[in-house]
């Protein structure tokens, strides 16, 4: 019997500021090999972004920004503009260096790092 995979997305929005944060990332996408997609992702690309480690089930809601029309392959890396709901605790998280997981539900899929917040 397989284990049902649950988690929390932070809806609560900071009440003040912007509705969205945006940050300037380095996102590398996992190979199909490394067990990532299968498919490429574009603009609107909205995936599960943790924070923490694997084992924790807290995830924020980010939107990926792909210039142009161009896709982005697994195992690629590229930079490109990651836009966050504006919630409690996001902006604490968003700091310059800092790196987080790619994920569509608990399977990781990717990883990233703030390279500016805009």
């Amino acid at each position: 019997m397989s284990k049902a995979f649950g988690f929390h997305d932070v809806l609560e929005p900071t009440g003040s500021g912007p509705k969205a944060i945006r940050v300037r990332a380095r996102v590398h996408m996992l190979s199909t090999q490394e067990g990532g997609r299968t498919s490429p992702v574009t603009t609107r690309y909205r995936p599960n972004h943790n924070f923490g480690g694997a084992a924790d089930l807290t995830f924020y809601i980010g939107q990926f920004e792909v210039p142009g029309e161009r896709w982005i392959e697994p195992g690629e890396t590229a930079e490109l503009v990651v836009e966050f709901l504006n919630v409690v605790g996001i902006a604490e998280l968003l700091q310059t260096g800092r790196h987080w997981r790619i994920q569509e539900g608990g399977k990781l899929v990717g990883e990233a790092e703030v390279i500016s917040v805009l």
